[in-house]
């Protein structure tokens, strides 16, 4: 494993501050939950095509495992204000907006496939880490390519705002390979390219490739080739400087590591058949388990 992914993942694991419910601490709710408890409502920020962790099932209906841990937050979020059955709403956000869309208060709670990387850390906040992904490529089956050198002086498309555009950018200029670069402004846009022949190769999170073959039933078509060119350890955004939705977002993962249940809704959407029929197979990374038993050993005190 690269340096890279070690600060990354070590970064991602780190433990964030043990907090009491707000309402021991302050009569004052902070902005976000403080509109929540005005309104009666949480707005989820949800994706079209990133299975399995935020897409729409066959009646458009956001579903996924970045949706049932959200939801696991909009019921911690309830007892927290002393509010029971909030409405959710869900609001579409693509790579591009999905940050805009937490900044400007568009949403509340950022429910896709989002790497928590330094970078974005320093303008928003994210939960402990739920997956582990890495930025690979979707090839045609019997294509030459079997890693990124053999794209050199070719066509690649990406997916603009994503991690998986900046490393491609990256390695373009530290390989020299002239790759043309095409960006989309969501996954199914670049496969569809892919599909299309108008790209020798898609870069993105290997989980987010394999996904997408299994929905399309495209095994027979395309295939997932090459070094990993990033490691991403994947969270749920929100807003900074909240700490009181930070304790919340903490408390949710706490109970659930607790109660045993993330191994259970990563076998569900991970290792189980889909609800839209896939099946993906993936194994629970050890970084991911180590990650899950450290939450569970800091809510027992054991850490």
């Amino acid at each position: 494993m690269s340096k890279l992914a070690h600060l990354l993942i070590v970064a991602a694991l780190l433990p964030l501050s043990v907090s009491m419910p707000v309402a021991a601490q302050e009569a004052v709710l902070s902005p976000t939950l403080a509109n929540i408890k005005r309104t009666h409502t949480v707005r989820l920020g949800h994706r079209e095509a990133s299975p399995p962790f935020s897409y729409l099932d066959r009646a458009n209906r956001p579903i996924g495992y970045s949706l049932d841990l959200c939801k696991a937050i909009v019921d911690e979020i309830g007892i927290e204000i002393g509010a029971v059955d909030l409405r959710i709403v869900y609001v579409k956000v693509t790579p591009e907006t999905r940050i805009p869309a937490v900044l400007n208060n568009k949403i509340d709670i950022e429910c896709g496939a989002t790497t928590a990387s330094p970078d974005r850390a320093r303008r928003v906040a994210f939960s402990p880490m739920m997956y582990v992904a890495g930025t690979k490529l979707m090839v045609p089956n019997g294509s030459a390519v079997s890693g990124i050198a053999d794209l050199r002086g070719k066509t690649i498309v990406v997916t603009s705002g994503t991690t998986n555009e900046r490393a491609i950018e990256i390695v373009n200029k530290q390989l020299s390979l002239g790759l043309a670069i095409i960006a989309t402004t969501d996954h199914e846009q670049s496969y569809q390219l892919l599909s299309d022949g108008m790209a020798q190769a898609f870069a993105t999170d290997d989980i987010l490739l394999y996904g997408l073959i299994a929905r399309h039933e495209a095994q027979d078509r395309f295939e997932v080739v090459g070094e990993f060119l990033s490691y991403d350890p994947y969270g749920i955004m929100y807003r900074k400087n909240e700490p009181q939705l930070a304790a919340v977002v903490e408390r949710t993962f706490r109970k659930l590591a607790t109660n045993r249940d993330l191994v259970p809704l990563y076998q569900k959407w991970l290792m189980d058949r889909l609800p839209t029929g896939e099946r993906l197979g993936v194994p629970m990374s050890a970084e991911l388990e180590y990650s899950f038993k450290r939450l569970e050993d800091w809510s027992q005190g054991t850490n």
